[in-house]
């Protein structure tokens, strides 16, 4: 499975010291320069799993949008140069770009709950709970929905 991130999964986990989850989950991760640029401050040694690997042809038409940061750029146009199955982003707007152009997305969120059904933790909660604390945004209605899709909304 070839998978791309934006910097946010990977800055977010680092800072819940739950990165090392991402290569059990996706074997390994590919990454445009610009994300290696914004995660360097959070992440100092990139891990064996995680690849940078720039870009061969220059940003399209389509991935340039003012809303979108440099790395989330990149790592949209890196998903489709390399036809990737998949790309890890989080901002809404990036969200909705990339299902424009019809990539698989997936969020730190959804990191977590992959993470939960191969076995990896045992509960979401408290990681949500830490993400939150570090200032990850999590509306009232997304963390309901969480701990509903994780099968912990009667846990404490």
């Amino acid at each position: 499975m070839i998978v791309v991130s934006n910097s946010s999964p990977l800055i977010a986990f680092a800072e819940i010291e739950q990165l090392e989850l991402f290569p059990s989950v996706f074997s390994s991760i590919v990454i445009p320069p610009a994300v290696a640029r914004e995660i360097a401050p959070s992440i100092l040694t990139l891990p064996r799993w995680l690849r940078v690997e720039p870009l061969k042809t220059p940003l399209p038409e389509r991935v340039l949008r003012p809303s979108l940061g440099d790395g989330e750029r990149e790592a949209l146009a890196l998903a489709l140069e390399i036809q990737a199955d998949r790309i890890l982003l989080d901002d809404r707007i990036a969200r909705r770009a990339a299902d424009e152009l019809r990539l698989v997305v997936t969020g730190t969120v959804g990191v977590l709950l992959a993470a939960k059904r191969h076995g990896l933790i045992h509960r979401v909660r408290p990681l949500v709970d830490l993400l939150v604390q570090k200032s990850f945004f999590v509306g009232p209605e997304l963390y309901a929905e969480i701990l509903r899709l994780a099968g912990e909304q009667d846990a404490g």
